[in-house]
């Protein structure tokens, strides 16, 4: 329903609700939820991809990954003070979407991957794996000879042989009991071939092979193949930058102060988020499991591409906000007009970035030294240059960034080790994948992000409405609960093949996300409230450079929980489950308590909020 409303100021100009918001908040909505299907249709498969495709170890591709969103979280910082100093946020906003529009597309360029040889004595096999989900099957492949084998921590098996080495009997053993119920995994008997093990030791290949007598090689398609890859991600990485901080600083620009309807904006807006995230991760993660990893790709592609048209053609709605802070008609940087110079800008930044993706550690390195000196910057600005009420609400703000870091780092684990939890240690239906446990959280912040923002609109209008603090602080504790949750189903649910129930991963993303509820539409919401007009959208900036600092943190803490693999397949089911319940145990309990003491502070930190809530 469309209706008018002159946004709480007496004697301005009727403006266009729809359900009593400003309608520009339609727009901006569909934008972002067919970016976020892009960006979260791509993150689904991401390390999966990496892992199986390009046969990076699950330490290096959770490296890899943690470099890619730190970038993707750090350049909003540049991309948030361009925007308030030349070209205001709907112009960023176009340019970011069009970079990202390329870089998706860009991964849907396969190249020829990564290939793994196993040699035996004199001969050398390459090994294939047939299927990306947890049926795939490990074959040695020689010629016309192709066997299918099972990789342990004991040696080399071809499934369903049983070692004539006594010593050798577990191993094999084991190799047998891969087998799921209901499924194949990788190292089980292909029931296609049926080969009989006496066969399959007449062919060639030898029955058992214990660790050490053999050689693993892995080679990637570094000429044509990953340099591809990292272009891809540093143009996603650079459009980001320019979108994301800008189109919540437009959602901010809708309302006026104190507008009593600025949460719960926010809070729908959020449900845009993940409306197109659930949506991506079924659809891509389907597609790229299934049929092959393009196709995902391509699809996250085609939602870009909606998302920019939408935003396009939804001008009018937006009434003139998040414009440029001066008119951008005659300046010009270095003798070239504003606005091109800026889409050059744009497309130069991509080629350092591509060579940062391509020496990832430096990111890893260096990253949480520059995130220090700019979060030093802002604070020492706000010390020194803000007074009374205006400092204090800055100071808050960035206390309240500080924890988010932890947060973040916690939640993260999504794309990276719940990612690879999901593949290698959890029991999953034959309809399902490890990438479509992505869903879990958007798919309850669908349900549930209106349930919520009504409920703080309730608890307002009886003046029991938590403060930001205290939301923050549930936050906290509700992601760290999460952990404890895997951590408890890991050392007392898993079943002979190592494996827990989905249902306890579905209930590590249930907690996280009334986490992410209370944190994260609310934060958003919290930079616009408190942040000085004339540098919100460098503060907004700041927020997403917490999330990046994260992700490092995050990185560090998914290599933790990495094991071996050999062709993406992880070859010690037991050791692997019992590091994740380990690292599990250990963050949730940090989360736990870190939240507690922030509740405890919480009521210091409202009082410096001066009067805003």
């Amino acid at each position: 329903m469309s209706t008018t409303d002159t946004g709480g100021q007496l004697g301005a100009e009727p403006r266009k609700t729809f359900l009593g918001h400003p309608r520009g908040l339609v727009v901006l909505f569909f934008t972002e939820m067919w970016e976020r299907f892009s960006y979260y249709g791509m993150r689904a498969l991401l390390v999966l991809y990496l892992t199986q495709h390009f046969l990076f170890g699950p330490a290096e591709a959770q490296g890899i990954y943690a470099a890619y969103a730190a970038l993707v979280y750090l350049m909003p910082v540049l991309g948030g003070m361009i925007a308030d100093k030349y070209l205001g946020s709907r112009k960023a906003v176009i340019i970011g979407a069009v970079l990202l529009v390329a870089g998706h597309f860009t991964m849907a360029f396969e190249g020829s991957g990564g290939k793994e040889s196993l040699t035996i004595g004199d001969t050398t096999y390459q090994i294939e794996v047939d299927g990306r989900d947890q049926n795939r099957r490990m074959f040695a492949v020689n010629g016309d000879e192709r066997v299918q084998i099972a990789i342990t921590p004991e040696g080399v098996s071809t499934v369903g042989a049983e070692p004539s080495a006594a010593n050798a009997s577990d191993a094999a053993a084991a190799a047998v009991a891969e087998t799921t119920e209901g499924a194949a995994p990788a190292g089980t008997l292909d029931p296609a071939t049926q080969a009989a093990p006496a066969a399959a030791a007449a062919a060639g290949f030898p029955a058992f092979t214990a660790s050490g007598a053999y050689t693993l090689e892995t080679t990637r398609d570094t000429q044509m193949g990953e340099p591809v890859l990292f272009l891809a991600l540093s143009l996603i990485i650079v459009g980001v930058g320019f979108l994301k901080a800008n189109i919540s600083t437009v959602v901010g620009s809708l309302y006026e102060e104190n507008d009593p309807r600025r949460d719960g904006g926010f809070t729908i807006f959020y449900v845009g988020i993940n409306l197109g995230s659930f949506l991506a991760t079924a659809a891509c993660s389907y597609l790229g499991i299934k049929y092959g990893w393009a196709y995902g790709f391509g699809l996250a592609g085609i939602g870009m591409l909606f998302g920019l048209l939408t935003f396009i053609l939804g001008q009018n709605w937006l009434e003139g906000r998040g414009g440029p802070p001066v008119p951008v008609e005659g300046r010009s940087i270095l003798g070239v007009p504003l606005v091109p110079f800026f889409w050059i800008a744009g497309l130069v930044a991509v080629f350092p970035t591509w060579l940062l993706m391509r020496s990832h550690e430096i990111i890893e390195t260096g990253l949480p030294w520059i995130a220090g000196v700019i979060f030093a910057l802002v604070v020492g600005y706000t010390v020194f240059r803000l007074k009374g009420a205006e400092r204090s609400r800055m100071l808050v703000a960035q206390v309240l960034i500080f924890f988010s870091v932890l947060f973040w780092a916690l939640f993260e684990q999504a794309g990276s080790s719940l990612t690879l939890f999901a593949d290698q240690s959890t029991e999953m239906p034959s309809w399902f994948n490890a990438a479509m446990t992505q869903m879990f959280n958007p798919g309850i912040i669908v349900i549930g992000g209106p349930i919520v923002a009504a409920l703080w609109v309730w608890l307002g209008k009886r003046n029991a409405e938590p403060s930001t603090p205290v939301k923050f602080s549930f936050g906290l504790m509700f992601v760290g609960f999460g952990f404890l949750v895997l951590m408890w189903a890991a050392g007392n649910m898993a079943n002979a093949d190592f494996r827990v129930p989905l249902l306890f991963l579905f209930l590590t993303y249930f907690f996280h996300t009334i986490g992410e509820l209370c944190l994260s539409p609310v934060g958003l919401s919290m930079i616009t409230k408190l942040s000085l007009a004339r540098v919100v959208g460098m503060m907004m900036g700041v927020w997403f450079l917490s999330s990046s600092v994260a992700h490092i943190v995050a990185g560090i803490i998914a290599k933790a929980t990495a094991t071996d693999t050999v062709a993406g397949v992880v070859t010690d089911r037991a050791g692997a489950l019992s590091t994740y319940g380990s690292i599990f145990g250990t963050i949730g309990w940090v989360g736990v308590g870190v939240g507690i003491f922030l509740l405890v502070i919480s009521p210091l930190l409202k009082k410096g909020m001066a009067g805003i809530h």
